[in-house]
């Protein structure tokens, strides 16, 4: 058992589903990212990853399950990343899991992109439906 309480996010329309587990070290963004206030809504995640990366486990693996997502978006999904990048280097080994479409080469391509932006190992991993 974790001294950091698990968090759950119900995903709507505009916003995806979260779901960060500290007992077993899985992260998961999945569904839709286009909340109106972007910031408001990564605000309990980014502070949850904060006191996570505090006490990691061993190994964390941080999977991204989005068929879409917005500009203000992709700058919180950075932020994420570059935290884990800090805690991949000193604290726990973190493995980024990017689920995209086949056919969806824009999602592929974003997910490459992060790879290329951040110090993590990447893992693109292409499904029928997200």
């Amino acid at each position: 058992m974790s001294a950091i309480e698990n968090l759950l996010v119900e995903g709507t329309v505009k916003t995806p589903t979260v779901v960060l587990d500290a007992d077993t070290g899985l992260l998961l963004i999945r569904g839709r990212s286009i909340p109106e206030n972007t910031i408001d809504f990564f605000s309990p995640i980014n502070n949850w990853v904060d006191n996570y990366c505090t006490i990691p486990k061993d190994k964390t693996t941080f999977q991204i399950r989005l068929e879409y997502f917005n500009t203000s978006t992709s700058k919180c999904l950075l932020d994420l990343l570059r935290k884990f990048e800090n805690i991949n280097k000193y604290r726990s080994e973190v493995t980024v899991e990017w689920f995209y479409e086949t056919d969806d080469d824009d999602m592929e391509e974003a997910g490459q992109d992060y790879q290329a932006i951040v110090e993590l190992p990447f893992s693109m991993i292409e499904v029928e439906e997200i």
